[in-house]
Parts: C-alpha cells; structure tokens; sequence
C-alpha cells in the first residue's frame, strides 16, 4: 500500500511538470505570433488572417487574371520590396498553402518572373516572402540568360507578368568558379556565359582581380547581373518591345546572405531609399 501511495505521489509529482512545461509553451507562442503580427507590415490587399490555435494563417488566395491585369510594375516592384523586408526581419506571412494549392489547379496569374541562381542558401519565394502563383521562377548556376530563360520569360511576359528580375546573390559559386577559370565537363562552357561579366569589371577595378577578393567578387556578380539584363533586351525584341511601352520592367538585384536584404541595382521603389 505504502508503494502505490508513493507511485501515485510521484506519477502526480510528473504529471504537474509536464502540464506546467506545455502551458508555458503555449504562452510562449501565442507571444511569439504576438509579436509576429505586430512586426508584419506590407500586407497584401489580397491577404485575410484567422486564428488557428492562436496562431496567425493567412488566407493567402492566388491570384486571379483579373487582379493580375490591375498591377502596374511598380506595384509588383512594392510588392516584392516588401517582402524581402519581411523575411529578413523574421515576420514572414503563414500561409494556407492547402487552400492555395486547390486555387491554383485551374489557372496561374504570376506577377513576376526571377531569374535567380541555383544556389540553397537563396530559395526565391522565401526571400521576397511569396506564396503558390505569385511568381515565375527560372534557375541555372549564376543565374545568366540563354535561350531557353528567354522563351520561358517570353512566356511569362505574355501571359501577363509585370516584371522580370534577375537576382544575383553574394559568394556565388558561379562567379568564383568564372573568375578562377575552372575548367570542368560542361562547366566550362556553361561559365563562358558568365565572362563578360568578368571583363566589364577588370576595365575600371583597381584591387586584387580574384576570389579572395571580396569586393571583386561582389563587383563582378553585379555587373553578371546588369550584362545578364542587357542580353535580355538585346536577345528578346518581344520582351524589348515590352519595356519600351512600359508594360513590364526589367530589373536587376543582389541578395545578401549575411543580412538577407536585397539590394536594388538599376530601380528604385516608391516609399524606399534607394540600396
């Protein structure tokens, strides 16, 4: 008897630790999103919010063909400046990708293409805080432009996306592997496309012209960006045409993996100092 009186003290001794251990969890979170929905700013016009276990979902919807047509450029421009600043302050959108997914079976309105990089540490949708339909993505390894990008960002244009951005990142393996002129299966020809990139920042760089250097680096992989801009224009005249009326913008821009901000090469975005 004097056993199971001492099991039941201490099975309830337990069972009190384990409750007050969840309990503060549970205070500990709903501050937590407390203050996630007091940092959160930007919010899409599109965005509605429900309580789910004290936690903020956003009923994110996907864009529909008519909300896509009323964007201008610089609104998507807006649209994507303030998600970055989202993300890289931690206050990024909890979206309903469930119910997103089901939007988007009939359809896709993308305001945006990103040419970016292949590189893990810049994933596009979670560094400009986007959901399912919002954007375009193309991908290759120091994120240049051939004719296979160019017919998929035709494709975006035409279907009624309002900007192309490309988005280079810092510490790029591409660029480093350009510079140190690695000589690797396909790699070789594939860095070719990265060259003149090179050659644009020898012209005026005074410094140490290598990988160790970072500044050299960080010059190169912008002027990859802005020559990657430039092919575009030159390569697509339905893209070209595009821009001279002002239906689209091009746009270059360069993400930082220390602080997660993106900074603004060639444009600048209303309500926003310029990078």
């Amino acid at each position: 008897i004097l056993f199971m009186k001492k099991l039941v003290l201490k099975s309830a001794l337990v069972l009190g630790v384990i409750l007050s251990v969840a309990s503060c969890k549970k205070e500990h979170k709903k501050e937590g999103h407390a203050d996630h929905k007091k940092e959160r700013k930007h919010k899409s016009e599109y965005e509605k919010t429900r309580e789910v276990d004290d936690i903020e979902i956003t009923e994110y919807h996907v864009l529909s063909e008519e909300e896509q047509k009323k964007l201008t450029p610089d609104m998507v421009l807006q649209q994507l400046a303030a998600g970055n600043e989202r993300f890289r302050t931690g206050a990024i959108t909890a979206r309903d990708h469930s119910t997103a997914v089901l939007q988007a079976v009939d359809g896709q309105y993308p305001k945006a293409f990103v040419l970016s990089c292949i590189d893990s540490r810049v994933p596009v949708e979670d560094v400009l805080d986007q959901g399912i339909g919002d954007l375009f993505v193309g991908r290759v390894a120091g994120n240049f432009v051939d004719v296979d990008q160019l017919g998929s960002m035709e494709y975006a244009v035409k279907h009624g996306s309002k900007v192309i951005m490309v988005l280079g990142h810092e510490s790029c393996g591409a660029v480093k592997s350009t510079i140190d002129d690695v000589k690797l299966g396909n790699i070789t020809e594939m860095l070719t496309k990265i060259k003149p990139a090179v050659a644009m920042t020898n012209k005026t760089f005074t410094g140490e012209k290598s990988t160790k250097n970072k500044q050299y680096v960080h010059d190169v992989a912008i002027n990859n960006v802005k020559n990657t801009i430039e092919e575009i224009r030159k390569r697509s005249p339905y893209i070209k045409e595009k821009e001279d009326k002002g239906e689209i913008k091009i746009v270059g821009a360069y993400y930082s993996l220390k602080d997660a901000k993106i900074e603004r090469i060639n444009y600048q975005v209303d309500g926003l100092s310029e990078n």
